[in-house]
This record gives structure tokens, C-alpha cells and sequence, in this order.
């Protein structure tokens, strides 16, 4: 099937445009002291949890669940070079267990129940929500907060209802989903990076 010159030239605009808004907000990001403290903050956080033997625990639905599964890949397997595995899993990958718990118990306890049952004390959770108002999210982080562990809230320009109940709260400064979980990403591998860095000096 051949696209018409017509339609092509309607579609390559709009990219380059998008494209321009994105660095736009990159560099907006860079220059936003409170949300690169925050990234600080929760590097600092993960490095110190994985220093003491402590698990790094990533929630999040949809795509954003996609980016948990993404940054637990990271650190249990490699980013930059060969080291140690790091202690992190994220939530969902066990669909077992995910479809018992939401049939029997609802969706929104998911992820708290295994929270609840498997994180200590010391642990992180990671947690992706682009609106910042998922409820099974929310309710791993009430979990999660019981049960002392440091939570990282990645989420959008309001927060939604993770604002003020995170430890730590990288909420990029867009409304738009996919733009906030490309921001999500960027700086979830700058953590990384850092993290992989710290824990293993070269």
C-alpha cells in the first residue's frame, strides 16, 4: 500500500513538532531544582536500601507497569556493565497471583496484599501512576508507608493524591501521559545509572 504525498506531508509536521515539545520539556525538567532534588533524594534512597541488603519493590498499571518491569530489569540485570545483581521486582510480573488476589479481593488490593507480605522494613517501593490518583497504587503506598519503607512516587505535574504522602515525589511537569512517562523513564535511568555507579565504583 503506497501512502499518498499528500497524507505523508500532513503526517511529518506534527512529529518534528512533538518532538521539539519534548526536548522543550526535558530541558524544563533540568531546570525544575525541586524536581532534581527530589531525583537526588530517591537516588540517595535506593542506594542506601541496596547498601543495607534491602529490596527495591516497582508497581504501576498499563504502561506504567511496562516502566516498573523496565527499571527492576535494570537493576537485576545490567545497565551499564557487569556487576551483581541488584535486589528489585516488580509487582505484576506474577499473573497468578495478580488474577486471585483482584477476583477475590478487588483489583485495588493487588499490590498492597504483596507488599504486605513480603517487604520489610528498610525496602523501597517505586511507584508509577501518571495521574498520581490510582487507587491500587495509593493503596500500595498506605501499605508500603505502614510498613516503613521509603516510597518514590513517580508520577505528573499535580501529583494527584501521591503529592504529600510519598517520601520522595518525581512528578514530571506535564499533563500529557505519554510525554510524563517518556519523562518517567529518562530520569528512571538516571537513577540507574547512579545507583550502578555508586554500588559498584570502577
Amino acid at each position: 500500500m503506497q501512502l499518498s504525498t499528500t497524507l505523508f506531508a500532513t503526517l511529518t509536521y506534527p512529529f518534528s513538532t512533538q518532538i521539539e515539545a519534548q526536548g522543550k520539556l526535558i530541558q524544563s525538567m533540568a531546570d525544575n531544582h525541586d524536581l532534581m532534588a527530589a531525583l537526588e533524594a530517591s537516588t540517595n534512597a535506593v542506594i542506601e536500601a541496596l547498601s543495607h541488603d534491602r529490596k527495591i519493590w516497582l508497581c504501576g498499571n498499563g504502561g506504567s507497569a511496562a516502566d516498573a518491569q523496565h527499571l527492576a530489569a535494570e537493576f537485576t540485570g545490567r545497565f551499564y556493565f557487569h556487576r551483581k545483581a541488584l535486589n528489585a521486582e516488580a509487582l505484576h510480573c506474577n499473573t497468578s497471583y495478580l488474577t486471585a488476589v483482584a477476583n477475590d479481593y478487588g483489583y485495588d488490593e493487588v499490590y498492597a496484599r504483596m507488599i504486605e507480605g513480603l517487604a520489610k522494613e528498610g525496602d523501597v517501593l517505586i511507584a508509577f501512576s501518571t495521574s498520581g490518583n490510582s487507587a491500587n497504587i495509593i493503596k500500595a503506598i498506605e501499605t508500603a508507608l505502614k510498613l516503613k519503607l521509603c516510597v518514590i512516587g513517580f508520577t505528573g505535574h499535580t501529583g494527584g493524591k501521591m503529592k504529600g504522602v510519598c517520601s520522595h515525589l518525581i512528578n514530571i511537569p506535564s499533563e500529557d501521559t505519554p510525554r510524563i512517562q517518556e519523562g518517567h523513564m529518562l530520569l528512571g535511568h538516571l537513577l540507574c545509572e547512579q545507583v550502578e555507579k555508586a554500588l559498584f565504583p570502577r
